[in-house]
């Protein structure tokens, strides 16, 4: 694990940070896309994505420095597997997104701890080792993980929506960006955290542009998004494979792994403040749209008549603004009716999906009617 290397990380330039919000967006709409566009399932999905980084991965580290098209590959998959790795704990474990995004917390915070007690630095510009790149990976991993986590309870289960949840972090971002432009916040702690957040900014660009209008998206659909996007990676990764802008400087590599000084003080008082504000903005949240029932008995009915409708379609069209406006309800109702009864909704909302996806995918009748049916046992059994 000690085999010496050249850095295998880029420069932190501002084609970095676009890239990555690039990379997080694809992340977002492209498993959304293979999943329900494709119809192949998220478990399916998943298995494919898995597949593929794990070859990304294989040439990644058995390069001898950065490579910009292999580096951002795998970084375009892992958005893709660690929002896919989120969804599946949600859609099919039922793991509340309040615990994953705790889950997934302690997971990054262990990655983090075991790379400092190793290698006494979480500078990208040290990895130059296949050890260290181990602990690279796998923090990265987690961090689409977490951000996934997060930006799916505050943008959806909450309830304020891709447009506002984008702002909210952008403008936290901004202020990480003036403490360490004005307040000299460490510079690999600034890092790390924008890091961190430019997933759910991502994630919410990726949806606002992708949704239709009706759920307070610009309605490009996941397939276009996905294409826009990937072209615009591609062009800047073949830009900067061509004039090398973002290769390390060794003088600014040294002077950043070396900078070390009240990073753990500042690391105590900047996940002080993300868990004041993260906590009390969700609390302050939750009382706002707690539901005045406690059951979800006689909720669901207005979902099975846009089913029923959806079902004896005859035109491909109408059923697919069936499904367009069952998605919409269902995305509306989510903060009051998840907060009601968590693990019923996911059982809910995994059929729902069944549904949008059979329309979706082909509009075949047969296919569209069997989910419907099954959709629909699952709500009048809790209706």
């Amino acid at each position: 694990m000690n085999r010496q290397l050249l850095n295998k990380v880029p420069q932190i330039t501002v084609f970095f940070w676009l890239i990555k919000i690039l990379c997080t967006t694809v992340g977002e709409t492209f498993a959304d896309f293979i999943n329900f566009n494709l119809g192949i399932g998220l478990t399916a999905t998943t298995i494919l994505m898995g597949v593929a980084l794990a070859v990304s991965l294989f040439f990644q580290f058995r390069a001898h420095g950065y490579r910009p098209f292999t580096y951002w590959l795998t970084v375009v998959l892992l958005s893709v597997f660690g929002t896919l790795v989120t969804d599946n704990m949600t859609d099919n474990m039922g793991v509340p997104l309040e615990v994953s995004t705790a889950i997934f917390s302690v997971l990054l915070a262990l990655t983090f701890g075991m790379w400092y007690i190793s290698e006494r630095t979480l500078s990208i510009h040290s990895i130059y080792t296949v050890r260290r790149e181990v602990f690279y990976w796998l923090t990265i991993l987690f961090t689409f993980a977490l951000g996934t986590a997060v930006g799916d309870l505050y943008s959806e289960q909450l309830g304020f929506g891709y447009l506002y949840t984008g702002i909210g972090v952008a403008a936290i971002i901004a202020l990480i960006y003036m403490a360490y432009r004005y307040l000299k916040l460490n510079g690999i702690l600034a890092f790390w955290a924008a890091y961190i957040l430019t997933r759910p900014l991502g994630a919410s660009l990726g949806d606002l542009l992708s949704q239709p209008a009706k759920n307070g998206g610009l309605g490009l659909g996941t397939t276009v998004t996905s294409i826009i996007f990937l072209v615009l990676i591609l062009g800047i990764i073949i830009y900067l494979a061509k004039t090398k802008v973002d290769h390390t400087d060794e003088n600014v590599a040294m002077t950043e792994v070396s900078s070390n000084k009240g990073a753990k003080w500042q690391t105590v008082a900047l996940l002080a403040i993300f868990l004041i504000v993260g906590i009390g903005t969700y609390q302050l949240r939750m009382q706002t749209i707690a539901p005045h029932t406690t059951t979800l008995k006689g909720q669901l009915t207005a979902f099975i008549k846009t089913e029923e409708k959806i079902k004896n379609a005859k035109d491909k069209l109408v059923m697919k603004q069936g499904a367009d406006q069952l998605e919409h309800d269902w995305d509306q109702q989510e903060p009051a009716l998840r907060a009601i009864g968590a693990k019923k909704w996911t059982s809910v909302d995994t059929t729902i999906d069944g549904v949008l996806s059979a329309v979706r995918q082909s509009g075949d009748q047969t296919k569209v009617q069997q989910a419907v049916t099954q959709s629909e046992q699952v709500m009048q059994s809790i209706n």
